[in-house]
């Protein structure tokens, strides 16, 4: 497989990183501990990222959406922020169940730290994308099986990998204030995923979003 990363890359070390890792780990582990089930005949990990099924493989880390899905974009096949994403959930991630609350980027651990990061890669990313173009990111949302909400002017709830679900809000803008965006994440993240991780998950929906709208 040909991932989308020159070798000189700030994704090649830990991407290599994970990889030792998750290559040395015990699957059985693994399922345990993140609640995604392995088949010991295929040695394929069975999770879901984004709306879509994906087949994983073990320890190459061959990876495989199913046959049926219509969905047309597969970052965990090529993408290489989810990839590494989902490697380090997969080496270091704990399953854990939601209460049903939801936090801002602000309110996760050590978020205030990176929320000026997060502001520019995702939020205004997001609004600026599709504030003024609901419709197409109506449509995309309905790609991924996104739930509709009723928040701002335009929102969906969705489950980015099994158990973990973000909501994207947005507010169009007018001729006095520009395009606006939340992104909110169910409360089990912090468990799981550190606040750069929550960053890429940002990343992920986004650039898939626009892909689907």
């Amino acid at each position: 497989m040909e991932l989308q990363y020159e070798k000189d890359s700030k994704e090649r070390i830990p991407y290599e990183h994970y990889m030792e890792l998750f290559q040395k780990a015990d699957p059985a582990e693994i399922s345990a501990r993140t609640g995604i089930p392995y088949d010991k005949q295929s040695q394929t990990f069975n999770l879901h990222l984004l709306g879509v099924a994906y087949q994983v493989h073990f320890p190459d880390y061959v990876v495989t959406h199913d046959p049926e899905s219509t969905v047309g974009y597969y970052p965990l096949e090529a993408a290489i922020n989810a990839r590494i994403l989902v490697l380090r959930y997969l080496v270091e991630g704990h399953s854990a169940p939601s209460t049903g609350k939801y936090l801002t980027y602000r309110e996760t651990p050590w978020g205030t730290v990176y929320l000026k990061q997060f502001q520019g890669r995702c939020l205004m990313s997001l609004a600026y994308g599709f504030g003024n173009k609901q419709e197409a990111f109506r449509s995309a949302m309905e790609k991924i099986g996104a739930t509709p909400l009723e928040h701002g002017d335009i929102a969906y709830e969705f489950e980015v990998i099994d158990g973990f679900r973000v909501q994207m809000i947005l507010w169009a803008g007018d001729d006095e204030f520009p395009p606006s965006s939340q992104i909110l994440f169910s409360d089990n993240f912090p468990i799981a995923f550190q606040a750069e991780d929550m960053a890429v998950v940002g990343d992920i929906s986004i650039t898939m979003i626009k892909a689907l709208a």
